[in-house]
Order: C-alpha cells, then sequence, then structure tokens
C-alpha cells in the first residue's frame, strides 16, 4: 500500500508498506544537484552531501557513525545531477531512531570550518580517484562535449579549484535556498504503518530552512556533436559516444529503453555480442540511457587496446548505423519488451529500490504510476515508437569522448 500526503509547509511523504519484511528504508530526497549550481559552485551539491555527516548541534560525526553501527543499520547518501539523497536502513524498530537522526543531519548540521577543511581533503582525494580512472572521467568528457556550457556538462564533484574555494557561508546560502520544504520529498518503505507519517512531520514538518524556491531555473540543453579528447598513459584506449535520448517524462522513454537494451544493455545485445563476444575488441563494451527532467543521452562506452580504437570505433557505427537503418529482428521485437518488463520487476526487490522509485516518482513526475500501469505502456509500445526513437541514433549527429595513451 502507498501512502502520500503535502504536508502543510510543501514537503511530500510517500510511505509504502511492504509487511513481508523486518527492515525500513527512509531517504530524505533533495531537489537539487550540480545541475543547479553556477560554474563557481560547481560541486556544492555534493560538498554539502558530505558536510551533513560532519556533525549537527547535537552529535558528533563519531556519534553519527556509532549511531547506525550500534543497531546494524546503514546511513549513506548521494548526489545527482538533478537531487540528493540521505537515506538509511533500519530493523522495523528502530525507525524513529533512523528518522530523528536523519532530520537532525538535514536541520542541524553546523559546516564547522575545521571539519571542512579536512572534508575537502577528502572530496580532493574523490576527484585524483575519479581522474585516475578513466572508464569513470570519460563519462563525465562526454557530457562536457554534448552539453558545452549548460549546467548538465558540469562534473556533479566539481573541480579542485571550485571544491578549494568554497566557504562555510557559501554552503549555508546555498541550503538556504535549496533545501526547501517545496523541494524535498521524504520516501519509505518497508515494515511500517501509515500513522509513521506522523513522526516524520514532526520531525521534519517546522520551516525547513527557507520557503522560498531558488530563483535559478535549469536551462534546457542543447545537444552538441561535439568531440573531447583526452591523452593519458593507460593500458587501454577509452571511448564513449552520445546520441540525444528523451527526458523522464517523455512518452518515448519506454522505447527508448528498449532500443538501449537491444543496442547495448544485455548480453544479449548488439555491442555485446558483435564487439565482445565475436570479435573479441573489448573486455567492457555496454549502453545507457540517462534521462533528466527536460532531455537525455543514450551512452556507449566501450574500453579497448589503443591499436584496437579505430577498429571498435568503426565497428560501433556500423552496428549504429545498422539498427538505426533497418530496425529491430522479429526476435529482438519479441524479446525487447519481455527482457524490459522483467528488468524493471526485479529491480524492484529490495525496501531501497521501492523507497527510490517512489521518491523519483514524487520528486520528479508528481505521479505514481502502479506496475500494471507500466506494463501496459511497454506492451504498447508500436513499431512506429521504435522507428521514432531510432531516427535519434544518428552517427553525423554524436557526441564523442576519447581518453587515450600517447
Amino acid at each position: 500500500m502507498l501512502h502520500r500526503k503535502e504536508c502543510q509547509n510543501g514537503m511530500r511523504i510517500v510511505l509504502e508498506e511492504i509487511n513481508t519484511v523486518r527492515s525500513v528504508t527512509i531517504g530524505i530526497w533533495i531537489k537539487t544537484g550540480s545541475r543547479d549550481e553556477t560554474a563557481e559552485q560547481n560541486g556544492i551539491s555534493h560538498f554539502i552531501e558530505h558536510m551533513l555527516f560532519k556533525g549537527t548541534k547535537n552529535r558528533s560525526p563519531q556519534e553519527i557513525a556509532e549511531a547506525f553501527d550500534g543497531i546494524g543499520g546503514e546511513i549513506n547518501a548521494f548526489t545527482s545531477k538533478e537531487y540528493t539523497c540521505y537515506y538509511a536502513k533500519v530493523l522495523d524498530s528502530h525507525k524513529e531512531l533512523a528518522i530523528e537522526i536523519l532530520s537532525d543531519m538535514l536541520l542541524h548540521s553546523t559546516f564547522d570550518p575545521i571539519e571542512m577543511e579536512r572534508e575537502k581533503n577528502v572530496v580532493l582525494e574523490e576527484i585524483n580517484m575519479t581522474e585516475d580512472t578513466p572508464d569513470d572521467i570519460i563519462h563525465d568528457l562526454l557530457a562536457e562535449a554534448a552539453y558545452k556550457s549548460n549546467t548538465l556538462a558540469r562534473p556533479i564533484l566539481g573541480s579542485k579549484t571550485t571544491v578549494a574555494q568554497l566557504k562555510q557561508e557559501d554552503l549555508l546560502k546555498y541550503q538556504k535556498e535549496h533545501y526547501i520544504p517545496s523541494n524535498i520529498v521524504v520516501s519509505i518503505a518497508g515494515n511500517v504503518q501509515d500513522d509513521f507519517i506522523k513522526t516524520v512531520e514532526h520531525f521534519l514538518s517546522i520551516n525547513t530552512h527557507s520557503s522560498h524556491p531558488s530563483k535559478n531555473e535549469a536551462e534546457k540543453p542543447i545537444f552538441y556533436s561535439n568531440h573531447v579528447s583526452q591523452t593519458k598513459e593507460t593500458e587501454q584506449a577509452h571511448i564513449c559516444l552520445g546520441f540525444e535520448g528523451v527526458g523522464i517524462e517523455d512518452d518515448q522513454i519506454y522505447p527508448m529503453m528498449m532500443v538501449n537494451n537491444v543496442l547495448g544493455g544485455s548480453m544479449s545485445s548488439r555491442l555485446f555480442q558483435e564487439v565482445r563476444e565475436k570479435d573479441g575488441m573489448a573486455y567492457s563494451i555496454f549502453s545507457y540511457h540517462s534521462s533528466f527532467l527536460d532531455s537525455g543521452i543514450l551512452t556507449i562506452y566501450a574500453g579497448t587496446s589503443k591499436h584496437q580504437l579505430a577498429s571498435v570505433r568503426e565497428k560501433i557505427d556500423k552496428i549504429v548505423q545498422q539498427l538505426h537503418s533497418e530496425g529491430f529482428t522479429e526476435k529482438e521485437w519479441e524479446n525487447s519488451k519481455e527482457q524490459l518488463k522483467g528488468l524493471y520487476m526485479l529491480s524492484l526487490e529490495s525496501t531501497n529500490s521501492k523507497m527510490s522509485r517512489n521518491a523519483r516518482n514524487e520528486l520528479l513526475l508528481h505521479e505514481h504510476p502502479s506496475l500494471d500501469d507500466i506494463m501496459q505502456k511497454i506492451d504498447k509500445v508500436t513499431p512506429n515508437d521504435i522507428n521514432s526513437v531510432l531516427e535519434l541514433l544518428n552517427t553525423d549527429k554524436s557526441a564523442s569522448a576519447i581518453i587515450a595513451p600517447n
């Protein structure tokens, strides 16, 4: 059972009862990420995420960690381009403690300057680690190529320069502007009843910072057919190709998911079978689709040796062009819908995934389609829908990024 409540201050709460488990997952989602930052602020959303673990008016960083270790629970967070999430998974008997601590972190973090300087070093090491991992950093390079000056082009972690110059007042100002009730969704899933909503309200329905939304409206990006390359002394060469995708609310989202699965989203996909299994030119090759509120990008990634890079690129282009011009085979058409439905159902078998699904639906879509609704939408996808999406797979209009040794 799914319960939803919009509080007087504009914050929303969604709760799904699952009485077949003994755990509860609670997530506090804020509709702000790297996309909402200025160039000078780049990385501030992610840095605030870190700092909420570094002490409140009531708890030290160690006390926050020990509180969850002491009950066998887990607490974590992540930042994306469009939202930030703080979540905890605990036994159902500890759910009140979990929401109390999460609320304390959200409302009473001190952003202590000494802790900030320590945590800056941690984030700078995180940036170093990413830069030392070419199969990670290349996806940031592709965003830079495809979106140029749009905020979607900026890395979630920020840069060493922008992170190093962040001050306490910068964090407090950004939090006041973006961590507002209308931007907050609390999502709960697990062995919990709807009266827990009152507990959540008790801890969070106070005046959560400002009630006035930020004036920074995200600009809809233009997709550019652009190329970015970087020389790095690595054992492998890494390549990413990007094609314009669709937004999360677009009617073509399910056809796009089917196209992605056929192209490179599974072990039976064309890219995996042709490039890895038949030609043995790559260990890792796959595709994925990223949806934002108003846009999306379909990405192909491959890692290969330097001397095979041109051949892999040529092979990928050939596979994409063939799919673009000829469409699905009869077998692919038969399998793709069932594959997508199976992947969707299997991805929702934990309280974490249900919490995340409900939060994204509330935060981004403002609606909660049932699984039956989604299955029907997948079943209703037509060959014309697929062909419409395939029109986006034009290699002449793709963006690309390459990291390769000299």
